[in-house]
């Protein structure tokens, strides 16, 4: 097998889920780097057959919809492995219970699929991190075949969301970079929520077709942030000098204008079943630090958010990003499909 050197942006995601005061809450740390690493000249391939509906946590949910989603789950492998078994039952239903605590924000308005795939597991952030890519590049090759078998079996020309939290926002831009250069398929996308996991400015570069959202009704962009503290000054997922695009859930700005509280609709604590287990209007306010394309959350205390990992320090509000903002993510994403619908 042949191999060439290239500059890849490699991801750190993971995620432990803990109930606390009664809610389910993730503990989700990621940092990006740009190393030069040796990685296969040709892309791996998946062995993980989607046309089984078993290999998919969702498969065609809430039929009657305008748009699909296509949601990417982040990290849920604690096991002693580098990637999660397809046929490993209990982490498979910690997949699902990660899912559903998101998928109140898109099944309204979305018909809903959602592969099984051998995502990174925990473990492999304990390595160097140049050896991180080729755990990444399998969780890939599984989410690629899944999208690939959607598209060709599933989809019927109808208009997409991608969507994904943390590693599932990483896997959001691969399919970016490797499909949507195509004008037809790019041209059903609505939207893509690629939440937790920076937006940066190289990768915009380097893929046109990565187009940071600008407003709350732009179509076929996307949508990114995640939250720290005011005083934070770098984390692991957005390191002091990167630069990320941004945009404000509540104002949909892309500049520093604050966001009062008052213009929060909802900030929802789920659980593994999808159901709300704590929710509070008016929780928090945000505005953008332009200098890293963070989003600092305000009106709250750090301490009563902790990180619950060594890697986030106090104030890294990263497992609440959408969980602070749920309903007007809710919104926004009824909003853009019924804008992209009527086109």
């Amino acid at each position: 097998m042949k191999f060439r050197k290239i500059t890849l942006t490699l991801l750190i995601t993971g995620i432990v889920i803990a109930s606390l005061s009664g809610c389910k809450k993730e503990n989700n740390v990621t940092e990006e780097t740009v190393a030069t690493v040796e990685v296969e000249e040709t892309a791996l391939k998946s062995d993980v057959d989607y046309s089984a509906e078993e290999n998919w946590a969702y498969f065609g949910i809430g039929e009657g919809k305008d748009a699909d989603l296509f949601l990417i789950c982040p990290t849920v492998d604690m096991n002693d492995e580098y990637n999660m078994s397809i046929d490993d039952e209990e982490t498979k239903a910690n997949f699902l219970g990660a899912l559903n605590m998101e998928r109140g924000i898109y099944e309204d308005s979305t018909r809903m699929y959602a592969p099984y795939y051998r995502q990174a597991a925990m473990k492999v952030y304990s390595e160097e991190r140049t050896e991180w890519e080729p755990y990444m590049q399998i969780a890939y090759s599984d989410v690629s075949a899944a999208f690939s078998y959607y598209l060709e079996n599933e989809n019927d020309g109808r208009p997409i969301v991608l969507a994904g939290f943390s590693q599932g926002a990483d896997m959001c831009y691969r399919l970016m970079a490797e499909y949507f250069d195509d004008d037809e398929l790019s041209n059903r996308l609505v939207a893509v929520y690629a939440i937790g996991w920076p937006c940066t400015k190289e990768l915009v570069e380097k893929y046109p077709q990565i187009r940071p959202a600008t407003s709350a009704d732009d179509t076929g962009v996307v949508i990114s942030f995640d939250c720290e503290s005011p005083d934070l000054k770098e984390t692991f997922i957005t390191p002091a000098g990167t630069k990320a695009y941004t945009i404000n859930p509540l104002n949909w700005k892309t500049d520093s204008t604050p966001a009062d509280k008052s213009l929060n609709p909802g900030s929802c604590f789920t659980d593994y079943s999808g159901q709300i287990a704590m929710e509070t209007e008016g929780l928090c306010g945000c505005y953008i630090d332009e200098e890293r394309g963070v989003l600092k959350v305000t009106d709250i205390a750090p301490a009563d958010y902790p990180a619950y990992l060594d890697l986030l320090q106090e104030g890294g509000y990263h497992i609440y990003d959408y969980q602070f903002f749920f309903r007007s993510l809710q919104q926004n994403v009824e909003n853009r499909v019924s804008i992209f619908t009527k086109k």
